[in-house]
């Protein structure tokens, strides 16, 4: 067994994010690497056993003739076997390519000829069907590697296959593996990640070995995630947010405990007790409009005390907002007799042992991390982009500043432009966009990365994004409106599940609104409404809506007041195209599909 002063020197060293891994495989040996749950039983795989396995992986894909920087996709759920592949494709000197799981087979297509992907690792069936669709399109695509099921024909192998290929092939080659982790260098590409193409053409954005090593022993050193941590798995591995919790979990030696599926999170949570949990604002939000919807469904005297617990937390929440302190009678109610319950609800069902939440990917509602605060869950935010590593930004533990995404990582300076965009410069920035030095000289100067988002530093040196530059809405009197600010506010309406605010050139803003189908369906029951298709219509709810909007509007400054909306028939979804892997609506796409709609609020 290595020491833990000779392990954090290794990790230090480390050239490349295998040698990171190996060695704390070395250390961690028979100690539990990953749980995951088979044929309804949960099962743990050891640091030792996740080694072998992708050693095996690099060594049968150097005998299929990978070379030094050749491109492989993988494409599938978050699971083991994507972490196997990660590791064999940079374990045998190749640059992973990320694909999301809901990509469309022409998205795909787009992807693996940009890259000139020579393999593609795929996890399932449908992901399979999504390939042989396009393959014929993709003459430098010579294999794919399927994690389940049996191989179609000679394009397709199986996982087991290339492993067994690997045993066979190291046999005869027992000391390639050292010599090409010798080779792989800090500056050397390990991940293709492509951006998610609103404004074009998606863009690979290259990150290099020093990139994640850099990230992963930065965020360890903020303690975010400890090497006694159990960290609940779930965000696509295509996506930056989700490569960081990758590599810091490589160098931490905690223990990752994969989901199911979405649907299954917190009931997976209930079983495993996951002490850290990285997530994107949407799953608070959907735990926020829950525990809301039924507090202020509940009858009697606790209905009533949950009431003006929640009046009073909002004037709280207001407060702090501003830099202010709020007490009430109201409030200390709640905090005796209200939260308390919510508070031991909520731990049970993730497991009782929940030490931190982290928050990535878009922006957190203040108003929900200051509910989660008051119950005793504490939610780290923290800020990046794919071209910077994801980790750039983080609240740290003990120092959580809500309302902003925290203090640099270690390592990593900040500036602000004059026109309030931020800049970023430091270890974690990508080495260049793939073939693409047009795009790469336009957001990259100097070593400074210009993020397209605007913010400021307070002055306790933490980072406050107000929005996203290409989002602010420039009203036709020529005032600047920040929408995602107003549409995370309504989003805390447990009746509402997402919102888009419009206005750009327009005299005044409008909203789309869609519904929290199952809370919309449970009020519509309780006041006597048909909640069929279509509730969307019905003025009672329409008025209930307009409520939410009346009391933001009272806190906004006239031109950023909403005039108009409406409420759409059917949520937002990915398979429709209007979300992105990380939930975030796509502004363009619903703007093109409900162009008509939003044209009608402007009419004469």
């Amino acid at each position: 067994m290595i020491a833990e002063a000779e392990l954090r020197k290794g990790a230090s060293d480390a050239q490349n994010l295998v040698s990171l891994f190996e060695t704390q495989a070395r250390r961690r040996g028979d100690a539990t690497a990953v749980k995951l749950k088979s044929a309804g039983a949960w099962r743990d795989v050891s640091w030792a056993e996740m080694a072998r396995r992708a050693r095996d992986v690099a060594d049968g894909l150097a005998a299929l003739g990978l070379r030094a920087g050749d491109r492989v996709a993988i494409i599938g759920d978050t699971n083991l076997e994507w972490i196997l592949a990660d590791l064999g494709i940079l374990g045998a000197g190749g640059i992973t390519v990320t694909i999301y799981q809901s990509n469309t087979p022409t998205e795909c297509q787009y992807i693996l000829a940009d890259s000139g992907a020579r393999f593609v690792f795929c996890d399932s069936a449908a992901q399979v069907a999504k390939i042989r669709e396009v393959r014929a399109k993709l003459p430098a695509l010579e294999a794919l590697v399927r994690a389940q099921g049996p191989a179609a024909d000679a394009f397709e192998r199986t996982l087991a296959d290339v492993e067994r290929a690997g045993v066979a092939w190291r046999a005869s080659n027992p000391d390639a593996h050292a010599a090409r982790l010798a080779r792989i260098g800090r500056d050397d590409p390990a991940s293709f990640i492509y951006t998610s193409g609103t404004t074009g053409n998606p863009k690979g954005v290259v990150l290099t070995h020093g990139n994640w090593v850099y990230e992963a022993l930065a965020v360890e050193g903020l303690k975010v995630v400890r090497p006694d941590d159990l960290i609940l798995m779930f965000l696509p591995m295509a996506h930056s947010f989700a490569k960081v919790i990758e590599a810091v979990w490589f160098s931490t030696g905690a223990t990752g405990a994969f989901v199911e599926s979405l649907e299954k999170i917190v009931d997976n949570a209930g079983e495993v007790r996951p002490t850290v949990m990285p997530s994107v604002p949407r799953i608070f939000e959907k735990a926020y409009n829950t525990v809301i919807s039924k507090g202020l469904a509940t009858p009697g005297l606790k209905g009533k005390l949950f009431k003006l617990a929640l009046q009073e937390f909002e004037k709280y929440a207001a407060a702090k907002e501003q830099g202010k302190d709020y007490s009430s009678l109201g409030l200390t109610i709640g905090r005796k007799l209200v939260f308390p319950k919510l508070s031991a609800t909520l731990s049970e069902r993730f497991g009782g042992r929940m030490r931190l939440f982290v928050s990535g990917g878009a922006p957190l509602s203040p108003k929900i991390a200051h509910f989660f605060d008051q119950l005793g869950f504490v939610i780290l935010e923290g800020y990046g982009l794919t071209e910077t590593s994801a980790g750039t930004f983080v609240n740290r533990p003990g120092a959580n500043r809500i309302g902003t995404v925290g203090p640099p990582v270690p390592g990593t300076e900040v500036r602000i432009a004059e026109d309030g965009e931020i800049l970023v410069r430091g270890p974690c920035v990508m080495k260049e966009y793939y073939n693409n030095p047009a795009a790469t000289a336009e957001v990259l100067k100097d070593g400074w990365l210009a993020t397209g988002d605007i913010g400021f530093v307070d002055e306790a040196g933490c980072l406050k994004i107000t929005d996203r530059k290409k989002d602010i809405i420039v009203t036709a009197g020529g005032k600047n409106v920040a929408p995602q600010n107003l549409e995370n506010e309504l989003k805390t309406d447990p009746l509402v599940s997402q919102v888009m605010v419009h206005g750009d050139k327009r005299k005044f803003l409008s909203a789309l609104i869609t519904l929290n189908e199952e809370n919309a369906r449970k009020w519509a029951g309780d006041h006597g409404l048909p909640a069929g298709e279509g509730l969307h219509r019905d003025p009672r709810l329409r008025a209930r809506i307009q409520q939410t909007i009346d009391a933001l509007n009272a806190r906004q400054a006239s031109y950023a007041t909403i005039k108009k909306f409406e409420i759409l028939p059917r949520d937002f979804t990915q398979a429709t195209g209007e979300l992105t892997p990380t939930l975030k609506v796509k502004r363009k796409v619903v703007t093109q599909q409900y162009r008509a709609l939003l044209d009608s609020f402007y009419a004469e």
